[in-house]
C-alpha cells in the first residue's frame, strides 16, 4: 500500500493542492460581482440611466467646480498652469477616496441579511463598495480629460504612464482608506459622525486645490506627510512634466498603502468575528 500511495503524479498532485485556491478565488469573484449588481440596482434603480450615474454624479461635480474655477481665476490659479488642469487632477483624487470611504461607512448593516450565505463575508461588503467608486471615479477622469482635450482646455499629458501609476496607487489607497472607514464605523457609532466632517475639514490640506511648490517652506513639509498630497503632485507631475517642480514621494506612498491595507484588513477581520447575521 505504500508504494501505491507513492504512484500518484506529482502534476496530479499539485492540481489537487491548487485547486481549492481557485475555486474560492472564483467564488469570491462571482460574490463581489452579485454585490456590486445589488448595490447599483439599490443606489440607483433598474432603470433610467441606472449604472451611468456611478460616473455621471462624479462627472458632474468636477465638471462644476471646473467651471467655477474658470470662472473665477479666469484660467490661471495663482500661476500660469491653466486652472482646468488643476481642478482635474485635484477633485478627482477628493471624489475617489472621499466617496468610497463615506459609502462603506456602516456598509454592513443594511446588507447583514446576506451574511447568512456561508460564501458572503464582511469583506466583500466593503470590496464591492470600494471597487464600486473606483470604477466609477476612473471612467469619469477618462471620460473628463478625453472631452475638455477636445474642446481645447486641456493638452496631451506629458508622461500618461506616470499618471497611470498615481492612479493605482490612489486605489490602493482608497480601498486601504475604505475598508479601514468601514470597519471602524462598525466598532465605534461615533467614527461615523467624525469622519464626515473630517473629510470637509481635510480638504484644504488634501493637495486638492494647491501645488506644493506654491506654499512656504514649513507649510510644504507639513503637508507632505499627508499621502493625498503625493497623489496629486505625481498626477500633475505626469501631466505638466517638468513645467512646475513636484514633490511627490512614491516610496512614501507605496509605504503608508501598505501599513493603512494591514491594518484595515485586521481590522475589518475582527469585525466580522462580532458581526452576527439577521
Amino acid at each position: 500500500m505504500r508504494g501505491f500511495e507513492n504512484t500518484v503524479p506529482e502534476t496530479q498532485t499539485n492540481t489537487l493542492t491548487q485547486t481549492p485556491l481557485l475555486k474560492a478565488l472564483g467564488i469570491q469573484i462571482r460574490v463581489i460581482g452579485a454585490l456590486l449588481m445589488r448595490e447599483v440596482i439599490t443606489r440607483y434603480g433598474r432603470y433610467n440611466f441606472g449604472f451611468m450615474w456611478v460616473f455621471l454624479a462624479p462627472m458632474i461635480f468636477t465638471v462644476g467646480v471646473t467651471l467655477l474655477w474658470n470662472l473665477i481665476h479666469k484660467a490661471t490659479h495663482g500661476s500660469e498652469i491653466p486652472v482646468t488642469a488643476i481642478a482635474m487632477t485635484g477633485y478627482s483624487t477628493v471624489m475617489l477616496w472621499r466617496n468610497a470611504s463615506t459609502h462603506c461607512s456602516h456598509a454592513i448593516e443594511p446588507n447583514q441579511a446576506l451574511l447568512y450565505h456561508h460564501n458572503v463575508r464582511v469583506i466583500d461588503l466593503y470590496f464591492s463598495r470600494v471597487i464600486l467608486e473606483i470604477a466609477g471615479g476612473t471612467i469619469s477622469m477618462i471620460v473628463l480629460f478625453s472631452f475638455f482635450m477636445f474642446i481645447g482646455w486641456l493638452k496631451m499629458p506629458v508622461d500618461i504612464l506616470k499618471m497611470i501609476l498615481a492612479w493605482l496607487l490612489l486605489i490602493w489607497l482608497t480601498l486601504g482608506l475604505g475598508i479601514f472607514v468601514g470597519s471602524m464605523s462598525e466598532r465605534l457609532e461615533w467614527f461615523e459622525h467624525i469622519w464626515h466632517p473630517f473629510t470637509y475639514f481635510f480638504f484644504p490640506v488634501s493637495g486638492a486645490a494647491f501645488m506644493v511648490d506654491w506654499l512656504p517652506e514649513k507649510a510644504a513639509r507639513a503637508v507632505l506627510w499627508f499621502p493625498t498630497v503625493h497623489v496629486t503632485e505625481m498626477l500633475r507631475h505626469g501631466y505638466l512634466g517638468e513645467v512646475q517642480r513636484t514633490y511627490e514621494d512614491p516610496g512614501y506612498l507605496i509605504v503608508f498603502n501598505m501599513v493603512l491595507l494591514l491594518m484595515a484588513l485586521m481590522l475589518a477581520r475582527e469585525t466580522a468575528r462580532r458581526v452576527e447575521p439577521q
